[in-house]
């Protein structure tokens, strides 16, 4: 469990991280900058904490999916920009890909689902 809260924390850091570095742009405030540069290297840092126990893809494709949709989002309420119905339908194909990617992972077999299964296969 607490790697899915690694993986949910990095994906905040990478929102705040992208949309400090859109602030920065517009406001040459070097205090957006310092914002963006520690909110990625904390949202990485946090990721390869969370793939040492979910799937590397599943991760990878929440992170950025799921980062994606926020910033888009978020983007549209603090920096006016717009959503038009093309970017709509490509976010929710990007939701459908991730639903897919994450429902495509199986469970390793525990312990006692292979105990007593001690045949060679060459």
């Amino acid at each position: 469990m607490i790697y899915w809260i690694f993986l949910v924390c990095a994906i905040a850091a990478e929102i705040i991280g992208t949309l400090s570095m859109k602030y920065a742009s517009l406001s040459g405030s070097p205090l957006g900058h310092m914002v963006m540069y520690s909110m990625i290297a904390l949202s990485y840092l946090l990721l390869s904490f969370a793939i040492k126990r979910v799937a590397m893809g599943v991760a990878y494709a929440l992170w950025e999916g799921i980062g994606i949709i926020f910033i888009t989002l978020f983007s549209v309420m603090l920096f006016d920009e717009s959503l038009s119905v093309l970017k709509v339908i490509g976010l929710a194909i990007l939701l459908v890909g991730i639903l897919l990617v994450k429902s495509g992972v199986r469970k390793a077999p525990t312990a006692s689902a292979t105990r007593g299964n001690h045949h060679v296969t060459v």
